[in-house]
């Protein structure tokens, strides 16, 4: 059983315009890389400085390795944050920068010369060591950013959108290089970003907040394959979501009625009762349409744009009851079904998620 390193208990937090945070609680387990993930303003940060001491809660706790933390201030927490800006002092060389960690906590001069070296090698800067930081480019000023958070050997590492000013290539570098070092390290990582891809990529487990709330809490798979609500269904990924309602339960699979038709469903993916409401989640890339219905799918549709997607073709269509669709295929664009004509949507059925039913509180 893993050991938990960091509790959230009950956290609420009010600015005098509503709640920030609502009644959240949360445990990390050491060594784990969580992600908070969601649109600006659900209180991904907010949380993150109440975990860091910048910010104090109006109710709840905060227990760390064991310990109350929610009244010390950041200084007396084990805990060190990388921010978007890298806040890199700019009249201090990298070696410096590195080192003020440990100079700020009464390091010997031996000690602080072997840990900057440590980290320099660990990110791979240990040949800019006398650079000043505007001598460094974004990736390099980042990975600098990031030795300094970690010289401390802190028991917990928070990382507020560290790669939002990088640009796409560098960031998708610099997410590998990170869950590297974490690896490596085996550091706590508590990770911040509105980037669904991001996410998905370098958690252990996924924090999805919306309104102050924790929308839902699993690992990427879970969240991706298995959305509990019709947000995370359309904020992680695209996805088809039809309105229905359960007929009938079987052991291993049930059945369920939309105004485009009866399907079926893996039962293992909710709870189902037989009359209750539900949604059916089918994402993009799990979407086909082929020319003639497919056995057991009688779902017709209409296309309306075909789009090239880089190695596969998007099929933007309309349902019998005027809802939207994608479906996702390998044809080159010359083969693609064109405007206007009849298409037959089919998916595998296994891979259709559940909203609603008994689990989810429909």
């Amino acid at each position: 059983m893993q050991e938990i390193l960091l509790s959230l208990r009950h956290i609420t937090k009010n600015f005098g315009e509503g709640d920030i945070l609502r009644d959240i609680s949360l445990d990390v387990h050491r060594g784990e890389f969580v992600t908070l993930l969601g649109a600006s303003g659900c209180g991904k940060t907010t949380t993150l400085r109440i975990i860091s001491g910048l910010e104090m809660p109006d109710e709840g706790q905060v227990i760390l390795d064991g310990k109350d933390m929610t009244a010390l201030p950041p200084e007396s927490r084990p805990v060190n944050t990388v921010f978007q800006s890298y806040a890199l002092f700019p009249h201090m060389n990298v070696e410096k920068n590195v080192a003020y960690g440990l100079r700020v906590r009464g390091a010997d001069k031996h000690t602080i010369a072997t840990r900057v070296q440590e980290m320099l090698e660990l990110v791979q800067m240990q040949d800019f060591a006398k650079r000043m930081p505007a001598q460094l480019s974004g990736g390099q000023r980042q990975r600098i950013a990031i030795a300094r958070a970690l010289a401390p050997q802190p028991k917990l590492l928070l990382l507020d959108e560290p790669l939002g000013a990088l640009d796409l290539q560098l960031r998708r570098q610099m997410q590998l290089e990170l869950k590297r070092l974490q690896k490596k390290l085996g550091i706590t990582f508590i990770y911040i970003t509105h980037d669904q891809e991001e996410a998905v990529n370098m958690s252990d487990r996924i924090a999805v907040m919306r309104g102050g709330r924790f929308e839902q809490l699993g690992t990427p798979e879970e969240i991706y394959d298995a959305p509990q609500t019709r947000y995370v269904a359309q904020f992680i990924g695209r996805s088809t979501i039809l309105m229905g309602r359960v007929e009938t339960v079987g052991a291993e699979s049930a059945v369920v009625s939309t105004p485009n038709g009866r399907f079926t469903v893996d039962a293992s993916r909710a709870r189902l009762a037989a009359g209750e409401t539900c949604e059916l989640c089918v994402r993009t890339e799990r979407m086909k349409a082929s020319a003639e219905p497919v056995e057991g799918f009688d779902l017709p549709a209409t296309v309306q744009e075909v789009r090239y997607a880089g190695g596969s073709v998007l099929t933007y269509v309309h349902l019998s009851d005027g809802a939207e669709a994608v479906a996702t295929g390998e044809a080159r664009m010359a083969d693609a079904p064109q405007p206007g004509t009849r298409v037959y949507l089919h998916w595998n059925p296994a891979q259709a998620a559940v909203i609603g039913g008994a689990s989810h509180g429909a």
